[in-house]
């Protein structure tokens, strides 16, 4: 088939969050099945300096919110992914500092309603091959609110191709008033509850792509359940259930990028390791490794004493909260070190900056992100922690199992999904991965670790429990086939 894969940001070439894993690793993963593939990207001034074979393929102008746009249509290739890339450069909309949605000082660009608007028209005339480049889709991808309204400017098109709708956290819904709706000069039959873009007198980009895609799918089975609850749902728990109900809602784990997240190929690992080779030894000297750089010297290291790593956003949906709750709690009792990677709130920030200067051998933290300390970490620790209130999906608790670091999850959306909780039956019939608390409190965390930890002393049991973990298949191939199975 030929896909077209609409996404605003795709690893290697422009990732704020976890939607440019997923793009950078499921359209290698369609390639790989010998289906004919186009990413289609935003032409955001940080993209460029990834790119290589650039040339423009088409120019044409667009009028939208009262303005005429001049389009380029640029190929490209980037290191790292088999498909090729359709650049969509709008200097007007697109080349500017800052990330794809927020400007230097945090806030959101005031016209991202119009950047993803004229965005998703664009992909969708590429998609039928409106711009002449002899390429028509069978089938179109698009990903999160940013491109909601490719499926949309589908919908009305005829002999259009087949459509999928991912969403990837439904707490983004890409609300705009009804100027904007108007200004696009979208189809007037749109404007409406049932089966349109209207939400609460504002037009959502999120319910467009939910309403008129063919099918809707979300991140994780667990995750696809959820949002059809009013918990998870944001006010759009009906649209869903409806859509459930037509058999047109499903659930498919992400994968993970195998060849950038390998203990056996890992450059940022000092010693690499498998489920079958070396992982004790190995992870001993990674764990040295970790320590070293969060400034212990060799002689103060005892590798008996457990490492809790943790990479990721310091908000509140990830329940750092709690970690702030935990950690001077467990470490009243326990011999343990924490080991936190990560930038968010300036709150948690705050809280545990002051935790480290209060236990400065015990708290190891890294405001920011490094992609090396962030392989340090899943190779270097003992365990790892998740406590998010929800999470489509997650990656990390897939590359801890992956690294045969256990992960500690809530019991939620990917994170149930994924991690089968090392309970005394699970332990006996070689099925647990990891530990897994139900409940999002600080009681049902500090438990759950202190089981963990208990198990962790029991040598045979914590090794069999780490390789059944890194024996799962994760691969983005699985995943490419069941969203190809959803439309064949």
């Amino acid at each position: 088939m030929k896909i077209l894969f609409a996404t605003s940001e795709m690893h290697p070439v422009i990732k704020t969050g976890g939607l440019a894993d997923v793009s950078g690793g499921l359209p290698n993963a369609y390639a790989a099945l010998e289906h004919d593939v186009r990413v289609v990207l935003p032409g955001y001034q940080a993209v460029w300096e990834k790119l290589h074979d650039v040339h423009k393929i088409a120019e044409f102008d667009i009028d939208s919110c009262g303005k005429r746009h001049q389009v380029a249509i640029k190929q490209a290739a980037a290191k790292g992914t088999d498909a090729i890339l359709w650049i969509v450069d709008i200097p007007d909309l697109f080349d500017r500092p800052g990330n794809p949605y927020l400007a230097n000082d945090g806030s959101d660009w005031w016209d991202n309603g119009e950047r993803f608007g004229v965005f998703s028209q664009v992909a969708a005339e590429l998609a039928m091959d409106h711009r002449g480049l002899n390429w028509k889709a069978d089938l179109v991808q698009a990903n999160d609110w940013q491109t909601g309204l490719v499926p949309a400017y589908l919908s009305e098109q005829l002999e259009r191709p087949s459509t999928i709708f991912t969403i990837h956290n439904m707490a983004y819904q890409g609300q705009f008033p009804h100027a904007l709706f108007s200004a696009l000069r979208l189809p007037w039959h749109w404007w409406q509850a049932e089966g349109g873009v209207e939400f609460h007198g504002q037009m959502s980009m999120l319910k467009a792509g939910i309403e008129m895609a063919d099918q809707v799918t979300t991140v994780s089975p667990t995750y696809a359940r959820e949002i059809t609850w009013p918990e998870f749902a944001y006010g759009l728990e009906g649209v869903l259930q409806r859509k459930a109900n037509e058999g047109r809602l499903s659930g498919i784990i992400n994968g993970i990028d195998e060849n950038v997240w390998n203990p056996e190929t890992d450059p940022y690992l000092p010693r690499q390791y498998s489920a079958a080779k070396g992982r004790v030894a190995a992870r001993k000297l990674n764990k040295t490794e970790l320590l070293n750089r969060f400034g212990w010297h060799e002689s103060e290291v005892d590798l008996d004493v457990p490492v809790v790593g943790m990479v990721g956003r310091l908000v509140w949906q990830k329940g750092i909260d709690l970690v702030t709750q935990l950690i001077p709690q467990i470490l009243a009792t326990e011999n343990v070190i924490f080991a936190i990677v990560g930038s968010g709130d300036k709150e948690f920030q705050d809280a545990l900056q002051q935790l480290a200067i209060q236990y400065p051998k015990r708290v190891l933290l890294f405001l920011g992100y490094s992609e090396e300390l962030a392989h340090l970490v899943e190779g270097g620790s003992d365990m790892f922690l998740m406590p998010s209130r929800f999470e489509p999906c997650g990656l990390n608790q897939i590359y801890s199992l992956k690294y045969g670091t256990l992960p500690i999850v809530h019991h939620t959306g990917g994170l149930a999904d994924t991690v089968v909780n090392a309970t005394e039956d699970n332990i006996a019939d070689g099925s647990a991965t990891g530990f897994v608390f139900y409940d999002p409190s600080i009681h049902a965390l500090k438990s759950t670790l202190q089981h963990a930890l208990y198990l962790f002393g029991k040598k045979r049991t914590w090794q069999a429990i780490q390789k059944q973990g890194m024996q799962q298949a994760f691969g983005w191939q699985e995943s490419a086939t069941q969203y190809l199975k959803l439309i064949q």
